[in-house]
């Protein structure tokens, strides 16, 4: 079971050069789809049955979303690869916040954008993720 940030991203590594051995991760995320993690927590264990969690990877070619395990915190299933030219119109929204930081990713087939929140813990790899991706900082909102 990976606890360790590190432990998680090399495994996320490992991942991505499964799929493209030529390709390098940059920055990696974990996140939680839904609204709010106060308001998912407040709703009990019912209300997480209707998150999923995501490690999302910028790379040198790509934005990967691999399936996270909800108790193991490990790389599952790709999801979606999305061309690193096309992710930054596909991004909204990014909210910087002191616990939970927020973001809306476009994914294929959806019909709306996907609330992807992001812990603190993982705070300064959302500050490289963010620009890697959309050529723009994170900036702190309110």
């Amino acid at each position: 079971m990976a606890i360790r940030k590190s432990t998680m991203q090399e495994q996320v590594a490992e991942a991505i050069a499964q799929i493209n051995p030529g390709d390098r991760p940059i920055a990696t995320i974990h996140t939680v789809t839904g609204p709010s993690p106060w308001l998912i927590n407040s709703l009990g264990a019912i209300a997480q049955l209707f998150v999923k969690y995501y490690f999302v990877t910028v790379t040198e070619q790509a934005v990967v979303f691999h399936k996270a395990g909800r108790m193991s915190a490990r790389p599952k299933a790709l999801v979606v690869a999305i061309p690193r030219n096309e992710a930054a119109a596909l991004v909204s929204d990014v909210k910087r916040k002191a616990v939970w930081s927020s973001l809306k990713f476009q994914l294929p087939g959806e019909a709306k954008p996907t609330r992807l929140n992001v812990a603190r813990y993982w705070r300064p790899e959302l500050d490289q993720w963010v620009p890697a991706v959309t050529g723009t900082p994170v900036t702190a909102s309110s």
